[in-house]
């Protein structure tokens, strides 16, 4: 099982506070990699939670809701650890009304943190794994968290399915530019797991239902349920795959 072992690696995950960032994380903590935690609050359960899993973990307080901390969380995870084998981009934010209703300012939050940060910050982290490969042969992976709305349309969130449609997107275009170049560039697709972010559907008494009776697993997912995926694609397992967009969503799209 060696190829799924990430001892030595170092794995940035933002959004690593909460919710399916602190699920992914834990997860590569427990295959063995460092993990620096971005969260706009300290992610210091999760830290502490890595660290007893036998992990080297540090807090990176950011607010990717700009594109301003995207260099120091590169220069402050190379500092920490040294190297940047591994990013996940999961921070994201979600903003719902009537398309009709619909504010500028709830699509520019949503886009700018969904994706244009997303692609900022794997531009930095791809620099610095694409030198990395060239002097040593090192493999970068990055890892972005897309949607079922990058597949479907979704209802009253607008910019929320522009800006996992773009996440899809962007994943193949890096895969294409630089598989290459020694960086892996895959997404993950999660369905409906229960957050702080999907809080409002699990409430609804109706919606809640709907969605249930979609899901062919018959549950709501747990962000440790997206964990195996993580560990797939940031370890040497994946490495000749490229530019996909893996679903975890109990069959939601199979159906």
């Amino acid at each position: 099982m060696d190829m799924f072992n990430l001892t030595g690696k170092t794995a940035v995950v933002t959004g690593a506070n909460t919710g399916i960032g602190r699920g992914i994380a834990l997860a590569l903590a427990e295959a063995g990699a460092n993990i620096a935690a971005v969260g706009r609050s300290p992610a210091t359960e999760t830290v502490e939670k890595a660290k007893a899993l036998g992990s080297d973990a540090e807090i990176i307080s950011a607010d990717l809701s700009s594109t301003e901390p995207v260099q120091r969380i590169i220069d402050e995870t190379k500092e920490r650890f040294g190297s940047i084998d591994i990013l996940v981009n999961n921070a994201g934010t979600i903003r719902r009304n009537d398309a009709v209703y619909f504010s500028e300012d709830d699509w520019d939050v949503v886009m700018d943190t969904n994706l244009k940060s997303l692609f900022f910050l794997s531009q930095a982290a791809g620099r610095e794994m694409i030198a990395a490969h060239e002097s040593d042969g090192r493999i970068g992976k990055i890892i972005n968290i897309a949607s079922m709305l990058t597949f479907q349309g979704g209802i009253r969130v607008s910019s929320y399915t522009a800006s996992k449609s773009g996440v899809g997107g962007l994943t193949k275009l890096l895969a294409n530019e630089w598989a290459a170049k020694g960086v892996c560039v895959n997404a993950i697709a999660p369905g409906y797991i229960a957050t702080n972010n999907t809080a409002a559907l699990q409430a609804d008494e109706d919606r809640n239902r709907q969605i249930m009776e979609r899901i062919p697993a018959g549950r709501w997912g747990d962000p440790s349920d997206v964990g195996g995926a993580a560990i797939f694609l940031a370890s040497d397992a994946s490495n000749y795959v490229q530019g996909h967009i893996l679903a975890v969503d109990g069959g939601w799209l199979a159906r």
